[in-house]
């Protein structure tokens, strides 16, 4: 069974952890074998240490620092686990929860570059989009953002205003960002949305993509 390897960008708080999380338990309720890595350093840094007992206790293989181990460690300078670097070692699926910006692929390009083997699996780059955030609250906005990128493989609609989320506004997200996909001659993975509101839109949006229900773990996520 060949694995599933996928790298989750975006904006900040465009909601590319929620999404990485929620991916990762999607795999396990079909009996796949799942890590998640985290590695979005940006403050605050290593977003899923928080929640990393809680997905363990789910079945999701996490590596991410804990809370407790980072403390003295300060913001600006926090490494990589030695683990972390041997990620691709793992012999089931991973999920890379990467940081805003390009610095998030340039962390993960240290990861493949010290496997020390040639691997013919591609990971996937996928682009959690929300309209709602300012650098991509627009079609060119959007371009640009994933322009800014060497590769991107795929964009999900994550588009929302926490408890202010409406099918309409979910559906405007889909428009737009199936327009850019369009444009790059890329595919839309999906249109995430909290479970009620998934369910009520249907299993496919307003453009025809696949509507994927979520569920809210980064609330939890108390540093």
């Amino acid at each position: 069974m060949q694995r599933i390897l996928e790298a989750y960008v975006g904006e900040y708080a465009s909601g590319k952890s929620e999404n990485a999380v929620n991916r990762s338990l999607q795999l396990i309720k079909k009996g796949r074998k799942v890590r998640l890595v985290d590695l979005d350093v940006v403050e605050p840094f290593y977003t899923l240490r928080p929640l990393k007992k809680i997905l363990e206790q789910m079945g999701i293989d996490v590596l991410a620092w804990e809370t407790a181990e980072t403390i003295g460690l300060g913001e600006a300078a926090i490494p990589l686990k030695k683990e972390t670097i041997r990620a691709l070692e793992f012999d089931g699926d991973l999920i890379f929860d990467l940081g805003y910006g390009i610095d998030g692929c340039n962390i993960l390009k240290i990861i493949k570059d010290s496997s020390g083997e040639e691997k013919e699996e591609k990971i996937k780059i996928i682009m959690v989009v929300n309209i709602t955030r300012p650098l991509t609250s627009s079609v060119p906005l959007i371009l640009k953002m994933v322009n800014e990128f060497e590769e991107v493989d795929g964009l999900i609609n994550n588009t929302h205003l926490g408890e202010e989320t409406t099918i309409e506004l979910i559906q405007k997200g889909a428009i737009m960002v199936t327009e850019v996909a369009k444009k790059l001659s890329l595919p839309v993975v999906a249109t995430t949305a909290l479970r009620d509101l998934a369910s009520r839109i249907g299993e496919f949006d307003v453009m025809g993509n696949k509507v994927w229900p979520i569920d809210r773990y980064m609330s939890k996520a108390i540093w």
